[in-house]
């Protein structure tokens, strides 16, 4: 089935239902922030609580918005409702999709916006949208690039159950310790970005489910992007009808998907490959040169690819820019490692003149695989440091006056 989306443009009500104006335009095209609401199967929700947020922006936000409310498949009443509130509310626009998917909303509704920055929530609004201001207003001024609600941060107030406690914190962790987030909730149905930054983002993210989110995060992070949290008030939805352990199940594959493609991973693969090819040539090279020449051969050969390498897979660098400059700091790293395998090998002939040449490979191998650390440290922090900050890095956007509410 098709995904191509249904816009349904915001109709005039009727006068005698007219509300309170509101600070966005009569059209889509411009305005500050789209709001976002994601929905499958929501019939009994959605009314009420794209009200209250109509309600909200129209008497306190002070930027120029959107509500765009983003069907993903249902299957019940959902996208009849939705058409009416589009009718009834100015301001407020229908985007349908035939296939399910959070993820896959999200990226329809944010692609298609036109909108300076591109916000989501919830439809059961667990969280309190006074924290809505707060999270938009560093994305207009260009302060940052994302920006999320967090439950875990210090200052949130969060009411819900011990065991929707325990996997949310569970989950975190998991990112912290394998895919280095520093971000304190990725799943948290509160965000926002700029659309420059999402629209390059997008591209990337892989997943279309509820994983959405954390490859948002996990990637913008990756790429030096700047991500905003502010402590949220949230109260469990009682109703939720999300599948906990098929959602975490999915989520963790997700999680095992970033992690192989991390830079940490992609350089200990090229780390070990080089290793081993190191060992042979030190074997092959050992009895015309000796051994300590052949240790310096077999490390200027393996430094050479280990750079290139590195350079396209680990730091996702192309092109020749500033190439001479890395190959020259990757010749320098070259020496540090060489002299490490060297003095362990000095050290080694100290202890046993006359060692075998099983102990001598051995004693070589594990000072290569030190200076492993040693490389990966230099080639992030000092070879590859500009080339990377000028691929991820994107300055901020320019800091607008808020629209005028009145």
């Amino acid at each position: 089935m098709s995904t191509t989306p249904e816009l349904i443009p915001d109709l005039p009500p009727a006068a005698a239902d007219a509300p309170a104006p509101a600070p966005a335009p009569g059209s889509r095209g411009g305005v500050d922030v789209d709001v976002v609401v994601p929905v499958h199967n929501e019939q009994e929700a959605l009314a009420a609580n794209v009200r209250r947020l109509h309600r909200f922006l129209a008497d306190t936000f002070p930027f120029s918005w959107q509500i765009v409310v983003a069907d993903n498949a249902s299957t019940d009443r959902t996208a009849a409702i939705a058409r009416g509130l589009v009718r009834e509310l100015p301001h407020v626009e229908l985007l349908r999709l035939e296939r399910k998917g959070r993820g896959r909303a999200l990226r329809s509704a944010w692609s298609a916006s036109d909108a300076r920055v591109v916000a989501y929530m919830d439809v059961d609004l667990s969280t309190d949208l006074r924290a809505l201001l707060p999270l938009v207003a560093p994305l207009i001024s260009g302060h940052s690039d994302l920006a999320i609600g967090s439950r875990l941060a210090r200052g949130a107030r969060v009411v819900r159950g011990p065991k929707r406690e325990l996997i949310s914190r569970t989950y975190n962790h998991i990112l912290h310790a394998l895919l280095r987030a520093r971000f304190s909730d990725a799943q948290c149905g509160f965000k926002a970005a700029r659309s420059g930054a999402v629209r390059d983002l997008l591209p990337a993210v892989q997943d279309d489910g509820w994983f959405f989110d954390t490859e948002l995060l996990v990637l913008a992070q990756r790429r030096g992007l700047r991500i905003h949290e502010v402590p949220v008030d949230w109260v469990d939805d009682p109703d939720s009808r999300v599948d906990i352990v098929a959602t975490a199940l999915e989520d963790l594959r997700g999680v095992a998907r970033l992690l192989a493609a991390s830079p940490v991973v992609r350089f200990v693969a090229i780390g070990l490959l080089s290793t081993l090819a190191y060992a042979l040539l030190l074997l092959g090279l050992r009895g015309p040169l000796g051994t300590a020449a052949a240790n310096a051969a077999a490390l200027a050969i393996t430094a050479v690819a280990n750079t290139a390498a590195n350079r396209r897979l680990t730091f996702g660098l192309r092109g020749r820019v500033g190439i001479k400059r890395q190959y020259a700091l990757g010749a320098v790293v070259y020496g540090l490692t060489l002299a490490l395998t060297s003095g362990a090998l000095a050290v080694l002939h100290g202890l046993d003149p006359n060692p075998s040449r099983p102990l001598e490979l051995t004693v070589l191998v594990l000072a290569s695989i030190a200076a492993t650390v040693t490389r990966y440290v230099a080639l992030r922090s000092w070879v590859f440091v500009r080339g990377v900050a000028e691929l991820t890095l994107t300055p901020p956007a320019p800091s607008p006056t808020p629209s005028d509410p009145t």
